[in-house]
């Protein structure tokens, strides 16, 4: 079959193309993961790293903040109090935002203590959404459906002591134009969840900061894929930091076994001119 750049098709294509970014411009719910999945940025592109925002006042919160539609923190920097006072990486804690199905929040800067920081229930968005000193974790993904797909566009997190965004519903996470330093792992795929599900990763044009340990971990056993694109890792001359381990999960809670890193075509989706050092 041949193509022509005139044909009907084509000029549709580039019709919802543009469509798509329009929308994400004005903070599509799912743009960002429409257009990381079809308009990958080439690898090595040049980036300028984003300065950290400077937080435009601050909001204690002592319980959980529940979000349906869209939120907006205008930049200020939100921390727990009370049971959401914690730092530390105790299982189970409360976060400081509770997203619902399709939920948007954007423009929030949360700070320390960070509690577990965001859920999600199901398909979200996050925009501009930069953690200061992430709690047990920057954000969980919980939804239960396929087709939920969770979108991290822009914004930073630091000092992450274990995971940054932990994967432990069903769907697909597409993390762009992100920036993380001082971290374990940048997404992880839950290894021993009780529940399991197949999960697709997208980690796009994406800035990575030693001192750090992996980028993405995630269960060959159980169909995870993970696709990285355009990441620029910084200070890591030795190239210590695994871009994508493969583990062995299960669902009785034990640890999951490491079973491989780097490329396999399968499961850890990448070439290595997909990922640039200085």
């Amino acid at each position: 079959m041949t193509s022509s750049s005139s044909s009907p098709s084509h000029r549709r294509r580039t019709a919802r193309r543009r469509a798509v970014i329009g929308g994400l411009s004005a903070l599509g719910i799912t743009g960002a993961a429409v257009v990381t999945t079809t308009l990958l940025a080439p690898a090595g592109a040049a980036s300028a790293l984003p300065a950290w925002p400077q937080a435009k006042g601050s909001k204690p919160v002592p319980a959980s903040i529940e979000v349906s539609g869209s939120y907006d923190g205008k930049l200020q920097r939100f921390y727990g109090t009370g049971e959401l006072g914690s730092d530390g990486q105790d299982e189970d804690q409360p976060p400081v935002f509770v997203l619902k199905d399709g939920a948007v929040l954007k423009n929030v800067i949360i700070g320390s203590p960070a509690a577990d920081g965001v859920h999600c229930l199901g398909s979200c968005t996050l925009q501009n959404v930069w953690w200061e000193n992430v709690g047990e974790d920057a954000a969980t993904f919980k939804g239960t459906s396929a087709s939920a797909v969770y979108a991290v566009y822009g914004g930073g997190a630091k000092s992450a002591s274990d995971k940054v965004f932990q994967f432990n519903g069903a769907g697909k996470l597409v993390v762009t134009k992100f920036q993380v330093s001082d971290f374990g792992k940048l997404v992880r795929s839950c290894g021993n969840c009780k529940k399991q599900y197949p999960r697709t990763i997208l980690v796009n044009d994406v800035d990575i900061t030693t001192p750090g340990k992996s980028i993405v971990g995630v269960n060959a056993n159980y169909g995870d894929t993970a696709s990285l694109r355009n990441v620029r890792v910084h200070g890591d001359t030795k190239k210590k930091i695994k871009p994508c381990t493969r583990f062995t999960g299960n669902n009785t809670g034990k640890e999951p076994t490491e079973i491989g890193t780097g490329p396999d075509g399968t499961t850890c989706r990448y070439a290595a001119t997909d990922i640039t050092y200085d």
